[in-house]
């Protein structure tokens, strides 16, 4: 300990040991003591001497120190002590801050690969890498922290090395996303810095981090930390979902199907004031808007934006923006942002582009937001960037949106001009613009025209409609006209700004105009001052400046060939393509034309849709427009050199491919209204099959049901049967299908009632059967003394006989009647309207049964006096017959027999 004293500046006689033998002493300790505490305090004065002694101590300790982490693990003090020295050493974050504004910057440079030879030399050995992913995992924050922090400076030296040792290290990934769940706020803060170094530009441990929960995470810590008014770590989260999303099409997808877009409605919540934003404020609702851009980027693919855009619609994440847009009080900067990711969510979307053209600013009286945006693009005391973004919007309003395009041409045309000149429409704008004298606004307004016409034909014949009033007296001219005017008077009009970035506004409007519209140019040559201008401008020797609109003229001269349809005798292609043999030379004009792709503006236009200029004198080019110019430079140019009958032989094969396309464009049309039309059978045979299985299940369910109400009814026949008191008893409680016992009761009991009077009739049916007999026995003797009364008798035995077979059928169709009866009650099915409509029919069958028996009681009167007729016969024959009175006394003493009988049954 005495040794320590000395070291670290305690009293001492004789000269001071330097820098490099103090370290190289404390080293030894740390290498020869076998008591912790020493070594403990060894590596405790090597992180003091660290900082100022980097060089030193990092060349002579480090392997002693990574020997700590490796053998004294058991104490935690120790740890951090090594792992804080080992940060001294790598990291340049110290020397940075300590760095004075008048060092130069070779500095600085040796400083950043001093930490980077160390970094090398401590990842050298892969183990070293695990161990400290190992000591991250510990929970005691003096070892926990300064792991982090260690690692961090790794990753920020040397990156991608760094980051593939961890993704090959079993479970690397996963152990450092604990970080983010750690209560300390000091580790968790630290954890998200690390975790941004870890995911730059490395798509594996991006996918790996997303799928371990980090955006329910980070959004999370958004949340707690307020959102858009939270500190600094709420900007470091923004950072890492942005490396996590940015070009990451998985993450993208897994971000959108998560619902995590949903989320981030809550951060464009914006009240009324707001004036005072905090910078920090500023920064985070940037990074915020910068996250929603990067999930609808036009360099994504088209069906993830797609599908992202029409979530941030149903979510209400669009309509929040727009809220921001048409607020008050926002800062430039911000309005700016918002003004561009609003462009992005609704570019190409058709559904959030018509929601777009909704908004309305609150103004009184109310206007268009796209009207109040105009506004602003073509006023020049606006931040340039803000016009370029409003541009932007413009543009993305009107992609792939022809009912869009249509709207704006429509605020052009003579009909649907508003006379009144109450309000300004969106055409009145663009033409104000156009025709303005400041450059920016020319260049502007041209651009967001062409956009209006970009590939729709019907529109740039429609504009050519509209009329424009110069001045006072004289009569209107086109706008077509008029731009070709403004683009001959060239410099003579004093304007603030590039002259040049007004014509070549002028000319890439033209051209879009022109291209694929046979009658735009007809009605371009037909102005005999268009062909000698733009001959004049292309044969001239002009400074480098002008060589673009030389470019762009040459441009528009051989879209006026190409698409010319021959209708004008004097500007006929053939006389065309003369004229610049003549005057300007076929190498020449090709020459001229490659000026514009050759343009240094020409290359970073194509690079991207937004408009993205460093100053107003660098905007020329428009990013569409640079796809025209590709689409048409190589046609021009065999077009120029094209002999008169290969323009023939070109316009028949035009002929015939256009006839080709309808046939085909028919065909397709027909097959779409095939497809539609099969896909709306399946649809119908799906709909119907469902409907099929659901009835099936339904009469299954019925069958299954009524089998059951039989068997109730079946058993309850039974029981009714066997004990009548024990049916009555539960009579009032017990149902079969909704309907009460006692109206079955009642059935059954009208059913025997029936049964019996059917037994009584047969019996008396019998009777009368007995009686005929002894009639007929005690008429033969009688019979054979006379023939007359023989016939006689036989006559009225065979009608008798017929007469008993009738009524014998009677009685039969009363017993089938009877049948039917029983077979309709037992019949009756499960539903309450069921039972009741066989009641119906049950009660009707009845009423039936009673009229015919009241039939058959008026044949028996019949068959009654038929025998009393017969009787009288016989007693005048003198055949002894039993008086009726003896008949009806035998009768009723049966019937007591019978009643008895029935009493003891």
């Amino acid at each position: 300990m005495n040794f320590l004293r000395g070291v670290m500046g305690g009293p001492s006689a004789g000269p001071q040991p330097s820098g490099a033998d103090t370290i190289q002493k404390l080293c030894d300790r740390v290498a020869s003591s076998t008591l912790l505490d020493d070594r403990r305090d060894a590596v405790r004065a090597l992180k003091s001497l660290s900082k100022k002694y980097r060089l030193e101590v990092g060349i002579q300790a480090m392997e002693h120190l990574i020997h700590v982490l490796q053998t004294d693990r058991s104490d935690s003090e120790i740890i951090g002590y090594a792992l804080d020295t080992l940060y001294n050493v790598i990291s340049n974050d110290l020397e940075e801050e300590e760095q004075d504004d008048s060092e130069e910057e070779n500095s600085a440079k040796q400083v950043d690969d001093l930490g980077s030879q160390f970094t090398e030399i401590f990842i050298k050995q892969q183990e070293n890498v695990t161990l400290l992913l190992t000591l991250v995992e510990e929970f005691d924050f003096h070892v926990r922290w300064p792991g982090v922090k260690l690692l961090t400076s790794l990753l920020k030296q040397q990156g991608p090395q760094v980051q593939q040792i961890i993704l090959v290290s079993p479970m690397g990934v996963s152990r450092l996303m604990d970080l983010l769940a750690d209560s300390r706020e000091v580790i968790r803060n630290d954890g998200v810095l690390l975790l941004q170094q870890l995911t730059k530009s490395n798509a594996a441990i991006q996918k790996i981090v997303a799928f371990e929960n980090a955006f329910e995470r980070l959004l999370d810590i958004i949340t707690e930390e307020g959102n858009s008014d939270g500190g600094i770590v709420v900007e470091d989260c923004l950072l890492l979902l942005q490396n996590l999303l940015k070009n990451n099409n998985s993450n993208q997808n897994f971000f959108k199907e998560g619902s995590y877009i949903q989320r981030m409605k809550p951060w464009f919540e914006v009240g009324d004031d707001n004036c005072g934003w905090s910078a920090q404020k500023v920064t985070n609702l940037h990074l915020m808007l910068q996250l929603v851009r990067v999930l609808v980027s036009p360099t994504n693919p088209p069906g993830a934006t797609s599908s992202c855009q029409k979530a941030m619609f149903h979510c209400g994440l669009l309509q929040q923006l727009c809220t921001i847009l048409m607020a008050t009080g926002v800062p430039a900067d911000i309005l700016t942002e918002t003004i561009n990711t609003v462009s992005e969510v609704i570019r190409g979307c058709q559904t959030n582009q018509d929601y777009f053209a909704s908004v309305n600013a609150p103004s009184n009286p109310p206007r268009p937001a796209i009207v109040v945006l105009l506004m602003s693009m073509v006023n020049e005391r606006q931040p340039f960037v803000l016009r370029c973004a409003v541009l932007y919007c413009f543009q993305c309003f009107l992609y792939k949106n022809q009912k869009g395009q249509g709207e704006i041409v429509s605020t052009l045309l003579p009909s649907t001009i508003d006379a009144t000149g109450n309000s300004v429409s969106a055409g009145q704008l663009l033409c104000g613009g156009l025709f303005s004298t400041d450059s920016l606004s020319n260049w502007c307004a041209a651009v967001a025209l062409a956009h209006a016409l970009q590939e729709n034909a019907t529109l740039k014949e429609q504009l050519l409609r509209v009329q424009l009033a110069t001045s006072i007296g004289n009569p209107p001219v086109s706008l077509l006209q008029q731009c070709t005017n403004i683009l001959s008077q060239g410099d003579k009009i004093d304007r603030r700004g590039s002259k040049v970035q007004t014509r070549v506004g002028l000319l890439m409007l033209l051209c879009t105009w022109l291209s694929n519209c046979s009658i735009a140019v007809t009605h371009f040559l037909h102005n005999p001052a268009n062909v000698p201008f733009l001959t004049g401008q292309i044969a001239e020797n002009l400074g480098e400046e002008e060589q673009l609109v030389q470019g762009l003229c040459a441009l528009l001269l051989g879209i006026s060939i190409y698409y010319n349809d021959n209708s004008l005798e004097n500007y006929r292609k053939e006389k065309l393509k003369q004229l610049i043999e003549k005057r300007i030379g076929r190498e020449n004009f090709i020459e001229k034309l490659g000026f514009i792709s050759k343009h240094e503006l020409y290359s970073r236009a194509a690079q991207k849709p937004q408009p993205s200029f460093s100053s107003p004198d660098h905007m020329m080019f428009d990013h569409e427009f640079t796809k025209l110019v590709k689409e048409l430079e190589g046609v021009i140019s065999k077009a120029i050199y094209k002999s008169s009958e290969e323009d023939k032989k070109e316009e028949e094969v035009k002929k015939t491919l256009e006839q080709h396309d309808n046939i085909v464009t028919h065909y397709k049309k027909v097959i779409r209204e095939q497809d539609q039309e099969l896909e709306e059978l399946k649809q119908r045979i799906n709909t119907l099959t469902s409907q099929n299985e659901q009835l099936q299940a339904t009469v299954t369910q019925q069958v299954s049901q009524i089998q059951q109400h039989k068997d109730q009814y079946n058993l309850l026949k039974v029981q009714l049967g066997k004990d009548t008191q024990h049916h009555n008893s539960h009579s009032d409680t017990f149902q079969i299908n909704g309907i009460q016992t006692e109206e079955v009761s009642k059935l059954k009991e009208e059913l025997e009632e029936w049964k019996n009077k059917h037994e009584l009739l047969q019996g008396q049916l019998k009777e009368k059967d007995s009686v005929i007999e002894k009639l007929n026995a005690a008429a033969d003797p009688a019979l054979g003394d006379s023939g007359t009364t023989a016939a006689t008798s036989s006559e009225l035995e065979a009608r008798l006989e017929q007469e008993i077979k009738e009524l014998k059928s009677e009685v039969q169709a009363l017993s089938e009647e009877k049948e039917a009866l029983k077979q309709h009650l037992d019949s009756s099915s499960s539903t309450v309207a069921i039972l009741q409509d066989e009641k119906s029919k049950l009660q009707r069958e009845v009423a039936e049964s009673k009229k015919e028996q009241d039939d058959l009681l008026v044949l028996l009167a019949d068959q009654d006096q038929k025998i009393s007729a017969l009787k009288i016969k016989l007693k005048d024959l003198g055949v002894p017959v039993e008086d009726e009175d003896d008949t009806e006394s035998g009768d009723q003493g049966d019937e007591d027999e019978d009643g008895d009988e029935e009493e003891q049954d």
